[in-house]
């Protein structure tokens, strides 16, 4: 029997064709998945707080309190003792 003589531009076309199908395939695959939900609006309300050095937090003042919260990292860092800071700090208000 004689052998068949394969024509390189029919198998490439065949591989592109294949390659699109895959492709394609992936595509469709992506396209089906769930997106995961957004998070909900997140209020966040904003205060001072006071840290050690150890970032352990001291105390918490208002956000209209600054000036008490820089007097109280002072206070704290009297007399030798660790360096206290002052710093922002975010948290969540949860709803009721």
């Amino acid at each position: 029997m004689a052998r068949q003589v394969v024509s390189r531009k029919a198998k490439a076309a065949e591989a592109e064709a294949a390659e699109r199908l895959v492709a394609e395939a992936k595509a469709k695959k992506k396209s089906g998945k769930r997106k995961a939900k957004s998070a909900a609006d997140v209020r966040l309300r904003l205060y001072w707080g006071v840290f050690s050095q150890n970032l352990k937090r001291v105390a918490v003042f208002e956000f209209d309190q600054e000036s008490e919260a820089r007097k109280r990292a002072t206070e704290l860092s009297k007399g030798g003792k660790s360096p206290h800071f002052v710093q922002r700090v975010k948290e969540e208000i949860k709803p009721e």
